[in-house]
């Protein structure tokens, strides 16, 4: 049996377009797959742009904890550690609220030692800044000078200094003595 030149010719004609639809459907298929890493890749563009920003916010938030830790350090030797000055303090403002006056600033110094004789007395300066009416601020400084809270057998107050405005505030010096022993 021969085949005849036109059966040739559709077949010939058959596997090239059989061949023409596999080449178009692989082209196409890696058309889909290029598409999709293209897709991959600007995404992980994106991530590491936003990845490369939180470094650099992380480096910046290194920067203000270091900062804040000198801060801690710094404020950490302008107050005393003595836990008698901030119980002092916080006799200090229940007086003031007492008094019916704000205390505006509140310094402590480190608590020095001073001795008398065989004794030797823990000494506390501070330096305290009231607002109120001059009646409030001189009931306060009397209030202090006497107070129970701060006149215990074991420490005594001393207003060594007293500035009164007549705008109604006042900044008061004042030694708190502790007995050491």
């Amino acid at each position: 049996m021969k085949i005849s030149r036109k059966v040739w010719l559709i077949l010939g004609a058959v596997i090239l377009v059989a061949a023409l639809v596999s080449v178009y459907m692989i082209y196409f298929q890696q058309a889909g797959e290029r598409d999709a890493l293209n897709d991959k890749l600007l995404e992980a563009q994106t991530l590491w742009s936003a990845l490369e920003k939180q470094k650099t916010q992380e480096g910046g938030l290194e920067d203000q904890l270091a900062q804040a830790e000198s801060l801690l350090d710094t404020s950490r030797t302008r107050f005393p550690e003595s836990v008698e000055s901030i119980e002092y303090g916080e006799y200090l403002f229940e007086i003031a609220g007492d008094c019916n006056v704000g205390i505006t600033k509140l310094t402590a110094s480190q608590p020095t030692d001073k001795k008398l004789g065989t004794i030797t007395y823990s000494v506390s300066s501070f330096v305290i800044g009231v607002s109120g009416s001059i009646d409030d601020i001189l009931a306060f400084i009397h209030a202090v000078r006497t107070g129970g809270d701060l006149q215990l057998p074991w420490s005594a107050a001393e207003v060594t200094g007293v500035n009164i405005d007549v705008a109604g505030s006042a900044t008061i010096n004042l030694n708190i003595y502790g007995y050491k022993g």
